[in-house]
């Protein structure tokens, strides 16, 4: 499954970082390495951007950009 389908209060782990060499360095810079568990925190109303919480830290993800990062869903975070 892709980032951008991830249900908020879901946990997954990223597999790979697909995409644009810019785009996977940025993306890879930020955290999104295969094996780091992310969980999705809120939607904004209109479902852009997106809130995730990977290796102690809160970021924000335009749906374009989830888009290059396949997970793999690991249930509800707790």
């Amino acid at each position: 499954m892709r980032l951008s389908e991830l249900p908020v209060g879901r946990s997954a782990r990223v597999e790979q970082v697909e995409g644009q060499l810019p785009l996977a360095r940025r993306l890879a810079d930020l955290g999104f390495l295969p094996g780091t568990r992310i969980t999705a925190l809120r939607r904004a109303p209109l479902g852009d951007p997106v809130e995730f919480e990977l290796r102690g830290c809160r970021l924000c993800l335009r749906r374009s950009e989830a888009e290059c990062i396949r997970v793999r869903d690991e249930g509800s975070a707790e």
